[in-house]
């Protein structure tokens, strides 16, 4: 569970997730795309590479090669087990 918290602690890996939740199944190159168009992050394919395998390694992200492709996916599991141990309860609520 520590590598999903080292994967959510920086903020480029949460872009990435969030432009996953929004299109899931992509490339390396539609990502970097995505990054430098809607949020102005100027990164090279080789530092947004090490975040997609950080983020691969914490089980964030699921990929699929077809042909020469390599197309990223969104995987919330780790998500859904951190709520499992800590649930989320309104105050004065028992868990």
């Amino acid at each position: 569970m520590g590598d999903v918290f080292k994967a959510l602690a920086d903020p480029t890996r949460r872009t990435i997730l969030d432009e996953l939740t929004e299109r899931d199944g992509q490339t390396l190159f539609e990502i970097c795309v995505r990054l430098t168009g809607r949020h102005q992050l100027s990164l090279t394919r080789q530092a947004v590479s090490q975040h997609l395998a950080v983020l691969e390694e914490a089980g964030l992200i699921t990929t699929r090669k077809q042909g020469r492709y390599k197309f990223h996916h969104l995987d919330t599991t780790p998500l859904a087990a951190i709520f499992e141990r800590w649930p989320i309860t309104r105050k004065g609520q028992a868990p």
